[in-house]
């Protein structure tokens, strides 16, 4: 990990563009579908965060025996962060997926049907995050999954020979939309296609909404009809799918006007009718007076002044912003409420405990009572310095970064946090006029 950064920024105008890299939640998903199509379908802008490379290398591996050897995220049982790991004195191959909590849903739905057995593990984090939802409902379908070592976690024991006893799953719809794109992404390759039969309200609508949409431009059709989602087993279109910017990156910059005196700001790439969630961004951004223009193959930001009106916040949709909104609320002294965040609490770290920590640096608290959490800003303060701990969490780091435009020195701990999604991120902020110092 790279040394702490300070941020400084002495003047509170940003006047740049920024080229974003592309989506991570797009990218993911494109590549399990090309892995899935066995290369009839070809993923172009490929993102350069951290978790993308690594799924490429494991899943194009898959298309080339010469490449399984030289992944380097596939990896002997004796290379393995939990030692040797051995089924009746034979070692296995490890596939070790760090802190990437996406590759880890959807490789475990992947290696299920894949006919390869494989222990498939991560970090020490990524081994507290639960995953039995997914595996029970993948045992239900035919697969031979075991754990490695606690109940409804990974490591997992993938063994391989499915076969398929159903097409009827139920799931819960409140729980991490991950789940239901591993499902959907291999339903086509299923012998009897898949009938996924929702139970409740569905959270983070929009990522399963663009997962359907993906596998489309791929040639698979589906239907959905009331609280069901029919997929068929059927065969993969030859097409490329190209990877739309990253709206999520995008966020950091909608939070730098939003904190900034004067902004305009260009980003390439974004469109109006993006596939990702988390365009809501700009919808959101408007309360804090950033007008989004799409024009020239782009979107422009402008900072406009305006009273800040909007007093609830529901993230149900797009759980990744919370952080970027929550953030500029406090830096704003905007005693916003939000609802759902309920799933913020099993991300790569507890997020809203994260939040409480580090915005109490600067007297602002995030109150919850049940599933609701509302700021109370009464004892803000701007400190001279504050040092933000980042819990190896990317989002961390980069939703508190803007807070440079009112703090005169902001110190983040563990930088290379970002490289998991956006490593230019702080090359980015030099460019925008950011001092950017090693410690």
């Amino acid at each position: 990990m790279k040394p702490n950064i300070i941020l400084r920024k002495n003047s509170k105008t940003v006047n740049t563009t920024i080229q974003l890299t592309g989506s991570k939640s797009e990218c993911n998903r494109a590549l399990v579908i090309e892995a899935l199509s066995q290369g009839r379908v070809k993923v172009t802008n490929v993102s350069d965060a951290a978790d993308a490379v690594l799924l490429a290398g494991i899943l194009r591996s898959e298309l080339s025996e010469a490449g399984v050897q030289n992944s380097e995220a596939r990896t002997q049982n004796s290379e393995s962060e939990s030692g040797p790991l051995t089924t009746d004195n034979r070692q296995l191959t490890t596939v070790n997926i760090g802190p990437a909590g996406t590759a880890m849903r959807f490789l475990t739905a992947y290696y299920a049907i894949s006919g390869e057995e494989v222990i498939l593990t991560g970090s020490e984090r990524m081994k507290q995050r639960p995953i039995g939802i997914l595996v029970d409902a993948l045992r239900t379908l035919g697969a031979n999954i075991d754990y490695v070592e606690q109940d409804g976690y990974p490591p997992l024991h993938i063994k391989g020979g499915f076969e398929q006893k159903t097409d009827l799953i139920s799931i819960q719809g409140n729980i991490s939309s991950q789940y239901i794109t591993a499902l959907l992404l291999i339903a086509a390759r299923l012998p009897q296609g898949l009938r996924l039969q929702i139970e409740g309200e569905l959270t983070s609508r929009p990522y399963v909404e663009m997962t359907l949409s993906m596998l489309q431009q791929a040639g698979i059709q589906h239907q959905w009809e009331d609280n069901v989602i029919s997929i068929a087993s059927q065969e993969f279109a030859e097409t490329s799918i190209w990877v739309e910017p990253d709206w999520s990156a995008a966020s950091y910059w909608y939070a730098i006007a939003a904190l900034s005196d004067e902004a305009e700001l260009f980003l390439p790439g974004l469109t109006s009718y993006s596939l990702q969630g988390d365009s809501v961004i700009g919808e959101i951004m408007a309360n804090f007076g950033i007008t989004s223009q799409f024009k020239d193959g782009g979107v422009y930001l402008k900072k406009e002044p305006k009273p800040i009106v909007r007093k609830i916040f529901d993230m149900i949709q797009c759980p990744d912003l919370a952080q970027t909104v929550v953030v500029v609320c406090a830096a704003l002294g905007h005693e916003a409420t939000f609802t759902g965040l309920e799933t913020l609490k099993i991300k790569e770290t507890d997020r809203i405990a994260a939040l409480q920590n580090e915005l109490g640096k600067m007297g602002v608290k995030l109150i919850e009572k049940g599933q609701v959490y509302k700021l109370d800003c009464s004892e803000k303060f701007i400190p001279q310095k504050m040092t933000i701990k980042t819990y190896e969490d990317h989002r961390m780091a980069m939703a508190f970064a803007p807070l440079a435009l009112i703090i005169p020195e902001l110190e983040v701990e563990e930088a290379a946090v970002v490289d998991k999604s956006y490593p230019a991120f702080w090359t980015d902020l030099e460019k925008a006029g950011f001092e950017v110092l090693d410690v």
